[in-house]
């Protein structure tokens, strides 16, 4: 929510060129060498920023639909990561049975 409420203070990579990449909707990151530097909020904010799907991105300048938007990819996911879990752990108790 940090970058949401603060977009005034970061950078497109489309204000910085204006050529169409599939990333011009993400904010520039600035190059950076401490790890202090990149633990803290401001970098922190972007690369998680940037790591959202599109359509979370595109709905920003709406806080409140971001959230929403935000809220609902996270459940899938969570639910999607379940999924994964579940399946594998039926894998290792199939492969232990058959031993």
């Amino acid at each position: 929510m940090f970058v949401v409420k603060h977009k005034d203070i970061f950078t497109l990579n489309i204000e910085l060129h204006k050529i169409n990449t599939r990333h011009k909707l993400d904010l520039h990151v600035p190059s950076v060498n401490l790890t202090k530097v990149q633990k803290g909020v401001y970098y922190s904010g972007i690369t998680l920023f940037n790591s959202l799907p599109l359509g979370i991105k595109t709905v920003a300048h709406n806080t409140n639909k971001f959230k929403h938007e935000l809220k609902k990819f996270l459940i899938k996911t969570r639910f999607i990561l379940l999924k994964n879990i579940l399946i594998e752990m039926l894998h290792m108790i199939l492969v232990f049975s058959n031993n």
